[in-house]
């Protein structure tokens, strides 16, 4: 009887490299955080980083984004271990697209795609999943003559126009009909949106805010008492989540939205402006800040930036500063773990008021956290309706 063999059919992470260019602009550190991020959203994306490549220059290329000699160092790389894919730290044109697959044989990502294609895998809802796709096909939209460099005319002239043309200039206008029609859908879903938040009555409502991977979504299942999904994963959470919570006996609504990141792709944020409508109408803001990350300093402005650009830098905030069982000082050393008083005396509970330090994983400080958010909440249901006294 023959030998029966056995195939793995499973499907496995792509293999990619990583590639960064420090200008006279940045920070050699500065560049290396980013792409630690940029290896996170790879593993995000189900990927597996092999190897990074950083250049310096004073600016990058033009047509191939590094010098002829990195590209060639690459390529060599991505040859010799039959690398599957190549991710750019920077949004690349076109045509820097086009002359890197030319030379390196591999499909080819910017930051921005690798974004996009996390924002895909993670939508649930029909109004994230409608952002996703007009985002998608914003980005794609000038990219349109990559796809079609097969079918490219050879000659000028009268009479010698190839296919590719008309081609590109077809599926330009229907992308341009789908993106008009996906603005439209999206303006209805805002209106329907809309509504379910006016009949949600006259509820406080609160808004988790932070840098992706902070710990929203943890807090918000501590509080609410719900299932909200967290994981250890850049951009869990895409679609805005509301739960009701009642602290002592004071009812408001709690919602956990979208994180922030450095060199988020313009358009994405045009287009999920609209699902951080709750982040705009909310009452207090719940900033979270993952106190553990060596460049939490840097999260916490690149929120705060976004905050401004949403028109909701002038809100009442309560600075959260999550994990601090996990936090080790800038030195790297082991140290002993500091106290929640000598969290409160040092620079962060000083120049952050009010702020709350606590472990949202295994629950420390949890009540004096969730007394500030009551003492807010109750200040700001008391002065908007004065004769309620039922609730104290």
């Amino acid at each position: 009887m023959p030998r029966q063999e056995y195939f793995d059919t499973a499907i496995k992470p792509e293999r990619a490299v990583l590639v960064g260019v420090i200008t006279p602009d940045e920070k050699e550190a500065q560049v290396r955080e980013y792409l630690e991020e940029l290896e996170f959203l790879v593993d995000t994306a189900g990927g597996i980083t092999e190897k990074i490549f950083t250049q310096k220059m004073t600016h990058t290329d033009r047509s191939t984004f590094v010098g002829k000699g990195k590209l060639e160092e690459i390529q060599a790389y991505v040859k010799s271990e039959e690398i599957d894919i190549v991710v750019f730290d920077d949004e690349l044109s076109p045509s820097q697209i086009r002359n890197i697959e030319n030379e390196l044989q591999v499909k080819i990502l910017d930051r921005s795609n690798l974004i996009l294609d996390i924002f895909a895998s993670r939508a649930q809802t029909a109004q994230a999943k409608t952002q996703v796709e007009l985002a998608q096909l914003q980005y794609l939209l000038p990219r349109l003559t990559r796809m079609w460099t097969h079918l490219e005319r050879q000659k000028g002239g009268i009479g010698m126009r190839g296919p590719g043309e008309s081609q590109i200039e077809s599926d330009r206008r229907m992308i341009q009909t789908k993106i008009s029609l996906l603005k439209e859908k999206l303006k209805q879903i805002d209106k329907q949106n809309e509504t379910q938040r006016k009949n949600r009555g006259q509820l406080i409502r609160v808004a988790l805010v932070g840098y992706t991977n902070v710990g929203k979504s943890t807090i918000m299942n501590m509080i609410s008492k719900s299932d909200v999904f967290a994981e250890n994963k850049l951009f869990a959470t895409l679609d805005t989540t509301v739960r009701k919570v009642v602290i002592d006996n004071l009812p408001f609504l709690m919602s956990d939205t979208v994180g922030f990141i450095r060199k988020l792709p313009h358009h994405l944020v045009e287009c999920f402006k609209s699902t951080l409508d709750e982040v705009r109408e909310a009452d207090i803001l719940i900033h979270v800040v993952d106190v553990s990350h060596p460049n939490f300093e840097d999260q916490i402005n690149t929120v705060n930036e976004t905050l401004k650009d949403l028109g909701a830098a002038d809100k009442e905030t309560i600075t959260v500063f999550n994990k601090i069982d996990a936090w080790k000082p800038d030195s790297g050393e082991e140290a002993p773990i500091l106290t929640i008083e000598e969290f409160k005396n040092s620079w962060m509970g000083k120049h952050n008021s009010p702020a709350v330090f606590i472990s949202a994983l295994n629950k420390e400080n949890v009540e004096e956290f969730k007394q500030l958010v009551y003492d807010k909440a109750k200040a700001i249901h008391t002065a908007r309706y004065p004769y309620d006294n039922l609730l104290y």
